[in-house]
């Protein structure tokens, strides 16, 4: 895939991103760069190497689920809220 001053204008339209004038050729070869290593990616062999190779058959070890409350915490960031009440946030109602 060649990297182009039209892809780069695509780009930044798809990532509402801006590149400056100035930086505009230096994003093309980084780009380019990129996308010539991925390219590399799929020439190598994979032949006989199985689709799961990565996965293990081991779980992830659990925890037990404890709830750890600091009021001090709780109090110090309600105290920035406008309105608040019995260590909850009060909002407006806006379902009827």
């Amino acid at each position: 895939m060649q990297i182009d001053e039209a892809l780069l204008q695509r780009l930044e339209k798809l990532s509402y991103l801006q590149i400056p004038e100035n930086q505009r050729s230096e994003m093309i070869s980084q780009l380019s760069e990129i996308v010539s290593f991925v390219d590399n990616l799929s020439e190598l062999n994979t032949d006989g190497v199985d689709a799961t190779f990565a996965m293990s058959d081991s779980s992830t070890l659990l925890r037990e689920d404890k709830g750890i409350v600091n009021r001090s915490i709780n109090d110090d960031i309600l105290a920035h809220a406008p309105h608040s009440q019995e260590h909850f946030f009060i909002v407006p109602k806006i379902i009827e």
